[in-house]
């Protein structure tokens, strides 16, 4: 029997309804720019849930929502059947779906690789729309996933403050996440509930991935140790509350006018007295604004924070392309000198 998809889209707005996303997404989509909204479809329950409630919860973009399917083509057969069922769901609601391949994918793709390629699709189809917005499926159990993912390779609190409901990007564009404030149980507990099917992705279940190994192994035991305290939203609450932290640090750093010349030049000069916290922050938003710096190590690079603190006349070498130079109380770029033939 065919799938109902509109009914079910309404049915399921109704067991999730829009006081049930998140408020920072609510405030956006008040405000938003004129344009399509680019919805991110795996045909999983998540991106499915996160479809089906736009669709039904904003009528008045329905002509505009676009869904963006990207088949990775590491599955065979499973990834061309959810390409077919998202593009089935999609022509049942009226929602244009534009779906991109893996030309030459490795056989053995890592999870970073995969992930990179697929936000390549997106942002290039973002662009060629002109969608001011892409909107993803992830919920609370990525929260507390990445969170505790970015733990283990020492993150601050950018990393740890992700993912983010209402993310800014380059060239003016913004990464919405409206689930945040549910579980993926609640999810999958919804479509059930409405008789709404959808992919499940086999490699899930395995432990290549990272994600798969915390999400398997390590979540499950962490909650259960949790005994009487709701561990998922213990750990979206520590987001948010490390949202307002970065927040912070970022708007200290504009206040103390500690960098000018588009983040060229970071005045260590000014650095004295300043918590830690600012001055790292201040050298790594420097750091990203140079060109050609290649890969600093953490022990290379807190070598680099303490001369700017100490402000000593300092040479450092960020590679082939060039160094950092601490002098007259800034700190600049300076490219290598390439000797003529």
């Amino acid at each position: 029997m065919q799938t109902d998809w509109p009914r079910l889209a309404a049915v399921l707005a109704a067991r999730l309804p829009r006081r049930a996303l998140h408020p920072a997404v609510r405030i956006w989509t008040k405000g938003s720019p004129r344009g399509s909204w680019a919805v991110a479809f795996s045909g999983g329950a998540d991106s499915l849930a996160l479809l089906l409630v736009l669709w039904a919860h904003f009528p008045e973009q329905r002509k505009k929502l676009v869904a963006l399917h990207f088949n990775h083509r590491l599955r065979g057969r499973a990834a061309t059947a959810d390409e077919k069922f998202c593009v089935r769901v999609c022509v049942a609601l009226g929602v244009r779906c534009y779906v991109g391949r893996w030309q030459r994918p490795a056989k053995t793709a890592s999870e970073s690789e995969a992930r990179a390629a697929r936000f390549a699709f997106f942002e290039r189809e973002q662009k060629r729309l002109r969608a001011p917005a892409l909107w993803l499926g992830h919920q609370q159990d990525d929260i507390a996933e990445t969170m505790l993912m970015r733990l283990a390779r020492g993150s601050g609190t950018a990393g740890l403050a992700a993912p983010r409901p209402v993310q800014p990007m380059p060239g003016g564009r913004t990464h919405l996440r409206p689930l945040l404030t549910l579980k993926k149980r609640e999810l999958t507990a919804a479509l059930l509930a409405v008789d709404a099917p959808w992919r499940e992705d086999a490699t899930n279940a395995g432990g290549d991935y990272f994600r798969n190994r915390v999400r398997r192994s390590v979540l499950p035991a962490w909650r259960r140790a949790a005994t009487d305290r709701d561990a998922l939203a213990g750990a979206a609450l520590a987001r948010e509350r490390l949202e307002e932290d970065d927040a912070a640090l970022e708007t200290w750093v504009q206040r103390l006018a500690l960098l000018d010349h588009g983040d060229r030049r970071l005045h260590v000069a000014a650095l004295a007295g300043v918590p830690r916290a600012v001055a790292r922050r201040a050298l790594h938003r420097w750091l990203l604004a140079q060109p050609d710096t290649g890969e600093l190590s953490r022990q290379g690079f807190d070598v680099l924070l303490a001369a700017a603190e100490h402000g000593n006349a300092t040479r450092f070498s960020l590679g082939r392309a060039g160094f950092a130079v601490i002098r007259r109380g800034w700190l600049v770029y300076e490219r290598t000198r390439r000797l003529k033939k």
